[in-house]
């Protein structure tokens, strides 16, 4: 017969259960799911009193019922399990330059600060006081902000491994991060920068980050293959690694790794672009294609001086001996280059930001500024409010615009106007215009335009002839009469000769008062496209009179403008005379 008591108190299979053990201590035991032999997976508390296990027992019963219960394993601390993940987990999925920064964060951060913690009983307040004592004890609120995403990616793997059950760096509040306004460089600095770079080794290096926004890694990563010089076309495909050495020495120099004299690099030169949109070609200014082929032929001699001492290894821009350059090396040059141009300091990066303003500027559409500055189509939009800086002059265009649509005012004129001091269009990209009476002429350069007017003031000393600065943007948008072609030579200037003469009905050559022949210089911009030909003629009717017949004759070659200036005042002559026989025209 079964006993009253024991069928009031037996709970049923799988239950959990809390009684008072042998040692004075009160335990707790709860099923929690099934091991993978298919045994019950029953966990085991224990406490001083009671209410406390009770505590932990309904804890781990709610866990279990929302499916979060903490696997059996391993015992973490914060130290563990930050090691292992960075070194077996990471450290295989992850770039170089990332695990650099992760182990940075984990092992000179992380681990001294939180590294005795138990693993599971970390929690969101522990984090937030810890970013607050980094920031008090000098750190960069960046740097306190990438030490939290390094944690959070850390845990994040812990609670999928069922390491953790709730992720305290997601709840904890992430330093703020304020990112300091980047001023692009202006024309006067962009030029002086320029200036500078042409007295040092690897010129289009600087160029090349000025005028197109490459990447560091992207530029010391370039190879000559990257370069179509056919199509002027860079193709950006990978990026530079920052070396890692090891001591060749067997560490008894006493040196850094770094610094050993037979250090060895454990790292890769060069990795492919981590996205579709980094890898892509970009359209090059002639000019920065001349300076590469300069630097491709200074490159060939440097070779031949190196003989045995050069590793050929394709890169555009090299050490003195064809090494790619060191990212570090190449930093600490540009802030030399800074210093020289006497240009206020910057860091590299911001090069890239002038870029993607000149782009903002010139009103290039978004697509193609994603392109050529390797954007995902996903972050763009992000991105190019990073980087693209609104200026003085974009806030004025924007507000005449707006004055023009509400109060009926036209300022575009005085908007457009250039403001070489605030503007950061580059140097390559200032229009040189020479006034030449009415007509303006756009150059390229300024030593073509000032030939054309000195020319010209030769030729019509009575006109007005001077160089004018215009950007580019508002050439092509407001230049006089529709103009926009920016001329990159100095223009054909010929001599034309001209001969003139009247004759009366019946044939009589008539007195006009005026040269019958001259000479006068002509340009191939004025608008009688005829300096190319070496002679032309035609007769006419002289409007009003209906009688008077007139042989005009004009070109570049002397001898033919003779000969057929008697062939014109022969026609002229019988047009006069049989005034039905011929009709007028304009054919030249």
């Amino acid at each position: 017969m079964t006993d009253s008591r024991t069928a009031k108190t037996r709970q049923p299979n799988g239950a959990s259960s809390i009684y008072l053990g042998k040692d004075g201590r009160w335990h707790g035991r709860v099923t929690v799911g099934v091991k993978d032999d298919g045994t019950p997976d029953r966990r085991h508390v224990s406490r001083q009193t009671r209410p406390e296990v009770t505590k932990v027992v309904r804890e781990l019963e709610r866990e279990r019922d929302k499916g979060i219960v903490r696997k059996v394993g391993q015992s973490w601390t914060v130290k563990t399990w930050l090691t292992h993940w960075v070194e077996n987990i990471a450290a295989a999925h992850v770039s170089e330059n990332t695990i650099d920064g992760y182990r940075v964060a984990v092992y000179y951060h992380l681990i001294p600060g939180l590294g005795a913690h138990r693993l599971e009983r970390l929690e969101p307040e522990h984090l937030e006081r810890f970013y607050k004592k980094m920031q008090d004890n000098g750190s960069a609120a960046g740097t306190a902000h990438q030490v939290h995403r390094t944690v959070r990616a850390a845990l994040n793997e812990a609670v999928r491994r069922q390491n953790l059950t709730v992720n305290p760096a997601s709840i904890a509040k992430a330093p703020t991060v304020e990112d300091d306004e980047v001023e692009p460089y202006t024309v006067e600095e962009v030029q002086r920068l320029l200036a500078e770079a042409g007295k040092h080794r690897n010129t289009a290096r600087w160029v090349i980050a000025l005028a197109l926004g490459l990447r560091q890694g992207e530029v010391l990563g370039m190879q000559w293959d990257d370069v179509d010089f056919e199509f002027g076309v860079i193709r950006v495909r990978r990026g530079r690694l920052r070396p890692r050495y090891k001591h060749g020495c067997g560490d008894r120099c006493g040196r850094k790794a770094g610094f050993c004299p037979q250090k060895i690099n454990t790292r890769r030169e060069t990795k492919n672009a981590k996205s579709r949109a980094g890898q892509r070609p970009i359209g090059v200014p002639d000019e920065l294609l001349q300076l590469l082929r300069q630097h491709r032929e200074e490159q060939a001699r440097e070779r031949a001086r190196a003989r045995d001492l050069w590793t050929e290894k394709g890169y555009v821009f090299t050490s003195p001996t064809g090494e790619p350059l060191n990212p570090n090396t190449d930093y600490h040059k540009w802030k030399e280059l800074l210093k020289a141009a006497g240009v206020r300091d910057a860091r590299l990066h911001d090069a890239r930001h002038t870029a993607a303003t000149v782009l903002l500027i010139l009103g290039v559409p978004d697509t193609v500024v994603d392109a050529i500055m390797g954007w995902e189509p996903g972050k763009s939009a992000r991105m190019r409010r990073r980087y693209q800086h609104l200026t003085s002059r974009v806030l004025k265009d924007t507000a005449a615009k707006v004055g023009g649509l509400l109060w009926g005012t036209d300022q575009t004129a005085e908007s457009a106007a250039p403001e070489v001091n605030q503007s950061p269009v580059p140097a390559e990209l200032v229009v040189h215009v020479a006034r030449l009476g009415e007509r303006r002429v756009a150059f390229l350069h300024r030593g073509h335009a000032d030939e054309v007017v000195a020319r010209w003031s030769e030729d019509w000393p009575d006109h007005t002839a001077e160089v004018e600065e215009w950007d580019r943007w508002r050439w092509e948008h407001q230049g006089p009469g529709a103009a926009s072609a920016i001329r990159d030579r100095v223009p054909n200037r010929a001599v034309v000769f001209h001969a003139r003469a009247l004759f009366l009905p019946g044939g009589e050559r008539a007195a006009t008062g005026v040269p019958e022949q001259w000479s006068a210089s002509a340009w191939d911009f004025e608008s009688d496209r005829y300096t190319d030909r070496p002679s032309a003629w035609r007769t006419s009717r002289r409007p009003g009179t209906g009688q008077e017949v007139e042989a005009r004759v004009r070109g570049t070659d002397k001898d033919a403008v003779d000969v057929a200036f008697a062939e014109a005042c022969a026609q002229a002559v019988d047009r006069a005379r049989n005034p039905g026989k011929y009709g007028d025209t304009d054919d030249w």
